[in-house]
């Protein structure tokens, strides 16, 4: 991928077509493959019964859908239009978006241009790049993985209203060694820094702005403060242990039996989850990721400041779209959101950390609300697949990270105790309207779950 940087812009962008589009292939098989329901539509899985033997044009990205055609008597009329759809937009928008992270450095620019606004210096223009191409590499290499795996999961989501481990469990490990590895592909943090931040480098200025130094990092997990030493010590290593255990405490069967009492009922819901947490495969993901971070702990450096930002990114925004299923079940008296939701935001904390993870919170409930009530209007039927607006969600802070992090937003999550306030009087309120909402619902349609 940084062997890109290299070659003419024209030339960068038609080889990430290319890759998208074969991304798009990928992620087609997925939803056919990997749904609860597997179907035999993608040219990568076995062939149809009663189908012609596929050829290597079947399999060629975008242009073998037009081949496929001929099999619309076994999938239904226009079956191919879907994922002919999803090819071209992987290539087009992995093309776009290429050029918006690398070419215009569109995530870490417009900071830098804030910045200077900020202190009363005015817009300055910059002679980009003005970080260097691994940075930026790092990034979209990271997004493109995220987008990949948040694609399959949204219309697995949109056609079966699950989405499957074979993705979020997978995808949470990619994240964890990425940003591992490649510390810098977390969202940036531009800053002017008293001290030199944990992992960064100097942003390149123009002769007149000489004088001030900035730095572009990743928004770590203790951004906008700098990084607490006391996270390179058992302190941190206990954290990041407790983070991954609670993910795979997430994968275990839960099931809750409190006829007997509250005692009872934790106790046989611990012997299932202990029963479980030693069982291949869990057992071996949990114990070989248990030492891996207790070795990148002891390394230290960027890649620890890497991991423990990915952990926590990952157990903070599960967590909350966790606490939100719990309050909703309780006020709905129903399940109001699948577990899938859960691990797949945890695996796109590890991603984008949990700074993000909240931002994402807050904005993805607004397109599935509209969708919501449309729904219960025109069909008497409120419930739609929450994935796809997570996804949704996820995908405007990765584009519009520099408008999301502002300055002020970063004044509030610099104030340790207020965020939890924050969500705490949210979730209060959550549980609030959604008692009203299903009052509203037996009011005009009568009670449906009878």
């Amino acid at each position: 991928m940084f062997a890109l940087a290299a070659l003419p812009l024209s030339v960068r962008l038609l080889a990430v077509g290319l890759v998208g589009a074969v991304l798009g292939s990928l992620v087609n098989w997925a939803i056919y493959r990997l749904a609860w329901n597997p179907r035999e539509i993608s040219p990568w899985g076995p062939t149809p019964a009663g189908a012609a033997p596929r050829s290597w044009a079947d399999r060629l990205p975008v242009f073998g859908w037009l081949g496929l055609r001929r099999e619309h008597k076994l999938h239904g009329r226009g079956f191919w239009v879907r994922p002919f759809a999803i090819e071209v937009a992987m290539g087009l928008g992995l093309a776009a978006l290429y050029w918006w992270e690398v070419a215009q450095q569109g995530l870490v620019y417009p900071q830098v241009q804030n910045l200077f606004i900020a202190a009363n210096v005015g817009a300055i223009p910059l002679t980009l790049p003005v970080v260097s191409d691994g940075v930026t590499h790092a990034m979209f290499l990271c997004h493109v993985v995220i987008i990949t795996l948040m694609m399959a999961a949204s219309f697995i989501d949109i056609d079966e209203k699950i989405i499957p481990d074979e993705i979020t469990v997978p995808g949470t490990i990619i994240g964890l060694v990425l940003m591992t590895a490649l510390p810098m592909g977390l969202l940036p943090h531009v800053e002017v820094p008293g001290v030199p931040p944990a992992v960064g480098e100097l942003v390149t200025l123009p002769p007149v702005a000489a004088g001030i130094n900035m730095y572009a990092e990743p928004a770590t997990l203790a951004a906008p403060n700098q990084w607490p030493e006391i996270l390179n010590g058992w302190q941190g290593l206990a954290v990041a242990q407790a983070c991954w255990w609670l993910w795979c405490f997430a994968l275990t069967p839960r099931f809750w039996r409190g006829r007997r009492g509250v005692c009872r009922g934790l106790a046989v819901l611990m012997r299932r989850v202990l029963r479980e947490l030693i069982r291949p495969p869990l057992g071996a993901i949990a114990a070989v990721g248990c030492i891996a971070i207790g070795g990148v702990w002891w390394w230290g450096g960027a890649a620890w400041v890497g991991l423990m930002t990915a952990l926590v990114g990952m157990a903070a925004s599960g967590s909350v779209v966790w606490v939100v299923r719990i309050v909703g079940t309780w006020a709905l008296g129903r399940e109001a959101m699948g577990f899938g939701d859960v691990t797949l935001m945890m695996m796109v904390g590890t991603f984008v950390g949990w700074q993000a993870g909240i931002i994402i919170f807050f904005i993805s409930p607004i397109a599935a609300l509209v969708i919501g009530i449309l729904r219960l209007v025109l069909q008497s039927d409120d419930e739609i697949p929450y994935g796809p607006f997570l996804c949704l969600g996820t995908l405007a802070v990765i584009l519009k990270w520099p408008s999301f992090w502002s300055l002020n937003l970063q004044e509030l999550f610099s104030v340790g105790w207020l965020i939890p306030a924050v969500l705490l009087v949210s979730f209060a309120a959550l549980g609030v309207l959604l008692v009203i909402w299903q009052q509203i619902k037996i009011v005009l349609f009568g009670n449906q779950d009878d």
